[in-house]
């Protein structure tokens, strides 16, 4: 009797290892890290037609990943589209719709009410942190990246301040962390290097849970500062350089209104610049290799809005828009189509080009989806899993919808294939609507407007219906200067 009750004990212990061995591991979601280029056009990147340079390693990204040809982002300047990605709300919805600043620093921030990604990605587990630039709210503020839900932030808060390369300070969540080595010259610490060292470890203490880290870095936007090492290897490569004249650095504005620095090599510097980003994309790989999360890490590279001429970028020599029409602050496709790149191995198709076409809200509901959450209501984006997966049907957008509060103010959407634009909506919110068709003129040179009366109604259905009016944002009528 005892024997039998032994052998019965025996065999309930085996039983219980064996269910204990073949019982599945719960599936750790994937890590997440976005880097976004600031004022990087279309044709920056060599894998999307850029001849003057190379981009080895974000091209590499795009030869182990999936490459997007219709993507955009969230409008054609900085905290706008920011606020877009974050909230997957187009700009006629999103609380930020405009470069506002707000004394004594930073911009205008996020309301309490609204819930960004690292808010609903917290509730899943992950790690957060950002670092670069903000853009959304200055220290203290309801905006401010610690109280949305970021676990650790480090780079500009203003994006003002982020025009200058060697700061005098930087934050790091609630500290202010001062470079006292940087004179406002080129010398002293070259900022993104130092956010870059920030990122990389980062991810090293985070390394055993998912954790999603937002890469904003500042780099290309101007001024055109790379360190010494990476100009030496550029300066007489790119033709006679046309020097960019700044200001007087000695003058008391400089700390405050953050001028760029004159550069007597404009070409060599930008180059430089890209230089240094496509390293640091190179580093960021290696590390996830080395850590043994490269399997399961989905990495998306972007920018934020269209390449911008200021600091003496020569957006022609280097065919920065990739032949579309406009630039930063247009809503031409130069202003707001731009690179986008996805690598997921295993889950990602290597090698894939698509058209598939998406914006910048539907990176919310893309993330909550992989990190096995329910998507919030009220969001105007759609989750690209299916694209990025091939399993299921991937649901279309009927069209998508931009607002632009500068210049006059300016309104866009597009219905597949067509694209329509409004100008001056400070003075004439119901003028002419411009229309082109993308397929048979994706730079945008021929208004077919007169000819497609039906879709000019559509549209104009469209701009009503999407704009939901905002007690701070109004289209600002044109300055002069703007004419």
């Amino acid at each position: 009797m005892k024997s039998a009750k032994l052998l019965v004990l025996l065999l309930g212990v085996v039983c219980g290892v064996a269910l204990a061995q073949t019982k599945p591991k719960a599936q750790r979601p994937p890590n997440i890290i976005f880097i976004v280029a600031d004022d990087l056009g279309y044709g920056d990147i060599s894998c999307y037609g850029q001849k003057r340079f190379k981009t080895p390693n974000i091209d590499r990204l795009a030869t182990e990943g999936m490459k997007f040809t219709q993507a955009y982002a969230g409008t054609a300047v900085c905290s706008p589209s920011r606020s877009s990605l974050f909230t997957g709300q187009h700009t006629g919805h999103t609380p930020v719709r405009g470069n506002l600043a707000v004394k004594p620093e930073g911009q205008y921030p996020l309301p309490d009410s609204t819930v960004i990604i690292p808010q609903l990605l917290k509730k899943a587990g992950y790690a957060t942190g950002c670092f670069g630039k903000w853009g959304l709210g200055g220290p203290g503020t309801s905006g401010d990246p610690v109280n949305k839900g970021f676990d650790e932030f480090f780079g500009y808060n203003s994006q003002t301040l982020a025009h200058n390369y060697y700061p005098y300070y930087l934050w790091h969540n609630r500290e202010k962390v001062m470079l006292p080595e940087n004179s406002g010259a080129r010398s002293g610490t070259y900022a993104p290097d130092l956010i870059h060292r920030k990122t990389l470890e980062f991810i090293k203490q985070h390394k055993d849970q998912p954790f999603a880290v937002f890469v904003t870095t500042v780099i290309p936007h101007a001024e055109l500062a790379a360190p010494p090492a990476y100009m030496k290897q550029t300066i007489g490569k790119f033709g006679p350089e046309k020097p960019y004249i700044g200001p007087d650095t000695s003058a008391p504005t400089f700390t405050k209104s953050g001028p760029y620095l004159s550069q007597p090599y404009p070409r060599a510097a930008f180059v430089g610049m890209m230089g240094v980003l496509d390293d640091q994309v190179g580093q960021i790989m290696r590390t996830l290799k080395e850590l043994h999360l490269d399997g399961n890490t989905l990495v998306i590279f972007t920018s934020d809005n269209g390449p911008s001429p200021e600091g003496g970028k020569e957006l022609n020599y280097f065919n920065s828009s990739g032949g579309f029409r406009g630039a930063k602050r247009d809503l031409y496709e130069g202003g707001i189509r731009e690179p986008f790149i996805a690598r997921w191995p295993g889950q990602v198709k290597a090698g894939v080009v698509t058209k598939q076409v998406v914006a910048f809200w539907d990176l919310l509901p893309t993330f909550t989806e992989l990190a096995g959450l329910k998507t919030p209501a009220n969001l105007d984006g759609v989750s690209m899993v299916p694209t990025l997966t091939g399993k299921g049907q991937q649901q279309q957008h009927p069209y998508l919808y931009w607002e632009f509060y500068e210049q006059g103010g300016s309104v866009a959407a597009r219905m597949g294939h067509w694209k329509a634009v409004r100008l001056n909506m400070a003075t004439t919110p119901n003028g002419p609507i411009e229309l082109y068709d993308l397929d048979a003129d994706p730079a945008e040179t021929h208004d077919v407007a007169k000819q497609q009366p039906a879709v000019i109604a559509r549209f104009a259905q469209i701009f009503t219906k999407e704009h939901k009016p905002s007690p701070v944002f109004k289209f600002q009528p044109r300055k002069a200067a703007d004419e």
